[in-house]
């Protein structure tokens, strides 16, 4: 099997080579332009889906015809000229993943440069819309990321994500149960910093999250859902782009990416490297042992055979090494631990069209993720390591087709993994000072080697169509899991969406049944009775599939063409809640679940869009999170498996941060030249440290400004706040050539920001002080 995989992916990274995929759910254009007798004209076309960040350029060909994929459903305003004659502008609407196709007729040009109207057009309010669209305005003027995070940063801006320790995304509470869509393949390992080198905005031209109203081909991971597309690149003949960033801590990176265009064959190959002294966020000020440095190379080949048949290859690799901070104690011992995390993916996607009104998606992926940890001989109190990894098989397919009103949707898909783990610690100290760190009856010396296999699949069918001013989503989903343990669910999904156009206003509710895995990190281990063996007590409880069910009901309301609020009201309840545990502060995770948890919340978000130079938005988010003992899984020691494993009382889970506000201002002062103003507010997550003589010990660990930020009568964080600024600069403009010049700066304020403290499950993190980056991005 091993042969015959390194045979695969080396094949597709021989074919591979600039990304033109599209979303899991999108539509495409087939657009044809004619002058009044039926004649062909070339012209210049751009579209603007203000709802769904959409906001392209492109031309027709000679005979007069141009394909745009990869568009969300909703509506568009469609805009079209040529030299002799009257611009036009046109409302279009993508209902479904099937081809629409539509045409121009261009009239004589007039004195009047007016554009005609068709009709009204407003794109900012859409009853189609079930996600959050991320305009491209905002990826375009991104701030600069550190390393591995330019995805995970820019969901953090959106209402119900809160970001954790290392780049840790959680979506309305949720630990471990964010799903990745990268042109239309589901990752549902953790994409973190610290287990993954993320995915590198600069390929693609989308992003979508999904927090509700899951269709039901959505599966599996469902606390949030984030899709990154490619979008299609018309450009003609060879082009490319290039981008270099600097900043502090010596964060350094670049990439570059090449592509072809030439009639009905894309392909392009592109490349980034990073290096930085700040990788992860690190427990104490100090920034000890925080070195970090990685690259990626990537590729696609995509060939339309027909009108009827496209296929895409798309392969890539990525490394990434990097150290574990130290603690004070830990520097002053002379600590050093180690980790590494490599990735090769290859994936082929073939889209057929049966007829005008069905068309069928295949898809096929192999993936392979290694990932280890080592450490010197002066790690303390423990000297762990690690080699662990796993292969991935996947594959799907789906059949879409328009009946009348309805738009059907079916298809399945197969996941097959092959897991191996080893791992293994040396307590160097049962005690640091006054505190007793492990309890005496833990084994010094512990190893833990095995490997397993496991499969799930899954089928679903969906129809979403509309009743006068009713729209409605409905679907099932089956899902069969087998790895260390087994499961099976059924989950319906409804959506409705009810618009109101003469008050400009849209009503929505949904409910989702969900059927979630466990995290594959460490899975066998956590799954594994190893409580006697490292001093505890107590019955070793199954770590199962999660189940939940989530409710949502909101609005969207336009007060005019550039300004939107939209709010909702949320609760999700669980049956075996994930969550994951720490092995102190070496970054290695156990996933873990609690019988039960209830987390409830309201979100609200007023957008504006190019409302004179201005753009912006903000938002506000409360979520109440309870969780119930008993744990399941995980690596505890001594003690701790004691309590955990035979409790049953309810606390606030470690992702309970009651209020976050975010919010950005931009001011387009000049045609070359912007600000940008960001603001952000969080509440504080909740912590539990027992014992003066461990207060006493923890300040030892991580210092008195550390302490300072930590409130132990409520056993919360303080609040944490920061205020960012960004200036973007286009140096050169032309249609074959663009240079922008952008320079961000963070947390002006330099404000200490603690993100988790001390936490059983969460550890210790600092957030980063003032800092400062510059980008130069140039497309040719």
């Amino acid at each position: 099997m091993e042969s015959m995989f390194r045979v695969l992916v080396a094949g597709m990274v021989l074919l591979a080579s600039s990304p033109v995929a599209g979303q899991r759910i999108s539509g495409e254009l087939r657009l044809e332009v004619t002058d009044p007798q039926g004649g062909a004209v070339k012209a210049n076309c751009k579209i603007v889906g203000q709802a769904t960040g959409v906001e392209r350029t492109f031309q027709t060909d000679e005979f007069g015809r141009s394909v745009v994929r990869a568009l969300p459903p909703g509506r568009y305003e469609l805009v079209v000229s040529s030299d002799g004659f009257a611009p036009l502008s046109d409302a279009i609407e993508i209902r479904s993943q099937l081809p629409l196709e539509h045409r121009v007729t261009l009239q004589l040009s007039r004195l009047s440069s007016t554009i005609e109207v068709t009709e009204e057009v407003d794109t900012l309010l859409d009853p189609l819309r079930t996600a959050q669209y991320l305009p491209r305005e905002l990826l375009e003027d991104r701030p600069a990321s550190a390393p591995g995070r330019s995805v995970i940063g820019l969901v953090n801006t959106q209402p119900g994500w809160l970001l954790e320790a290392n780049g840790v995304l959680h979506p309305r509470g949720s630990e471990y149960d964010v799903q990745y869509v990268v042109d239309g393949i589901p990752l549902y390992d953790n994409r973190s910093p610290a287990f993954a080198q993320s995915v590198d905005l600069g390929e693609y031209q989308s992003v979508n999250v999904r927090t509700s109203g899951y269709p039901a081909e959505f599966g599996l991971k469902l606390g949030g859902v984030i899709e990154i597309a490619s979008g299609e690149d018309a450009r003609r003949g060879l082009h490319g782009a290039a981008s270099f960033q600097s900043g502090s801590f010596a964060n350094r990176g670049g990439s570059l990416s090449l592509g072809y265009n030439h009639g009905r064959t894309t392909a392009g190959i592109s490349g980034e490297a990073m290096a930085t002294h700040r990788y992860l966020d690190p427990p104490v000020e100090e920034n000890y042992t925080n070195r970090g440095s990685g690259g990626a190379v990537s590729g696609t080949f995509e060939r339309l055979w027909s009108n009827a048949d496209r296929t895409r290859f798309y392969a890539y690799r990525r490394d990434t090494r990097f150290m574990v901070p130290n603690e004070l104690l830990q520097e002053m011992a002379g600590q050093r631990q180690d980790r590494s995390v490599g990735e090769t993916l290859g994936q082929i996607s073939h889209t057929h069209i049966f007829s005008p009104r069905i068309m069928g998606q295949f898809r096929t992926m192999v993936r392979d993720t290694s990932v280890e940890l080592w450490s010197n001989p002066f790690s303390t109190p423990i000297l762990p390591a690690q080699n662990r990894g796993f292969r991935e098989g996947y594959f799907a397919g789906s059949i879409s087709a328009q009946y009348g009103h309805h738009e059907l949707k079916a298809g399945g898909e197969g996941l097959f993994t092959s897991i191996h783990e080893d791992l293994s610690f040396h307590i160097v100290a049962y005690r640091l000072g006054p505190v007793r760190v492990f309890d005496g009856d833990i084994p010094q010396d512990f190893r833990f080697s095995d490997s397993a296999r496991g499969r799930t699949g899954s089928g679903f069918v969906q129809d979403s169509w509309r009743i006068g001013r009713f729209n409605l989503n409905a679907g099932v989903r089956f899902d069969h899991y087998r790895l260390v343990e087994a499961g099976n669910a059924w989950s319906p999904r409804l959506g409705a969406a009810f618009d109101v156009p003469h008050a400009g206003l849209v009503l929505r509710a949904s409910y989702d049944r969900v059927f979630q895995i466990p995290a594959m990190e460490n899975i066998l281990l956590a799954s594994s009775d190893r409580v006697g063996n490292l001093g505890g007590e107590g019955g070793f409880l199954p770590l199962l599939p999660s189940r939940g069910n989530f409710v949502e009901t909101g609005f969207s309301k336009s007060l005019s063409n550039h300004v939107r609020i939209d709010g909702s009201w949320y609760r999700r309840r669980f049956e075996n809640f994930a969550d994951d545990s720490l092995l102190l502060n070496t970054g290695v995770s156990f996933p873990i679940s609690f019988s039960e948890a209830t987390i409830r919340g309201t979100e609200a978000k007023i957008e504006v869009r190019s409302l004179g130079p201005f753009s912006g938005e903000v938002s506000y988010t409360n979520m109440i999170g309870i969780g119930k003992l008993p744990v399941a899984g995980g690596l505890f020691l001594g003690n701790n498996a004691d309590e955990l494993l035979a409790g049953t009382g309810v606390f606030p889970i470690s992702q309970d941060q009651r209020n976050t506000l975010r919010t950005r201002l931009r001011v387009q002062v000049h045609p070359r030249v912007w600000f940008a103003f960001a603001a952000s507010y969080n509440s504080g997550l909740p912590f539990e440290v027992e014992g003066i003589a461990k207060q006493q010990f923890i300040e030892q660990q991580y210092g008195a400004r550390i302490m300072s930020k930590v409130n132990f009568e409520r056993g919360r964080i303080h609040p944490s706040a920061s205020l960012d600024l960004s200036v973007g600069v286009d140096l050169v403009r032309t249609d074959k050539l663009k240079v922008r010049l952008q320079a961000d700066g963070f947390n002006l304020a330099n404000r200490l920001n603690l993100i988790n403290f001390a936490g059983v499950f969460s550890g210790t993190a600092v957030d980063a002080s003032r800092n400062f980056a510059v980008r130069l991005r140039t497309e040719f």
